[in-house]
């Protein structure tokens, strides 16, 4: 069906994530910290990146900085799934080419799947996606 990064340091999240991911059908690899995530993500070429922003020895608005600016990576689409809510957090982060920004306690599990799987059948239709609002925000206007 797909093959998902899970790039999360939080062992009970990544059980969590990777047993329901698998249930529906996904193939998911995990790296704890932002170095796996990004040589993972070089390496294998994911279809997706679930992407955790306060991890270990690279932090995710690098990770994601360093993936978008990758002739061979910048396609692959990343949601952030992250326990930071400031709207700056969340601006910069759409800003660098995220897809979709998820606040952890916001965003119940069910949610983060769905997120996921619309993102996934979105790219492989060639569709663009809608321009990403953080969930529970609404778009400032002007």
């Amino acid at each position: 069906m797909g093959y998902i990064l899970l790039a999360e340091d939080d062992v009970l999240l990544v059980r969590l994530y990777q047993k329901k991911l698998k249930n529906d059908g996904y193939d998911v690899r995990v790296a704890t910290n932002g170095e796996e995530a990004l040589s993972e993500t070089m390496k294998e070429k994911p279809d997706l990146v679930l992407l955790d922003i306060m991890m270990p020895k690279v932090n995710g608005m690098e990770v994601l900085r360093r993936l978008k600016s990758g002739a061979d990576t910048k396609a692959i689409p990343v949601i952030v799934l992250t326990n930071l809510s400031s709207e700056e957090d969340a601006e910069k982060v759409l800003g660098l080419g995220a897809v979709a920004y998820l606040v952890k306690s916001d965003n119940p599990p069910d949610v983060v799947i769905a997120k996921v799987k619309e993102v996934l059948t979105a790219s492989t239709r060639g569709k663009e996606l809608p321009k990403a609002v953080p969930t529970g925000r609404k778009p400032k206007s002007g």
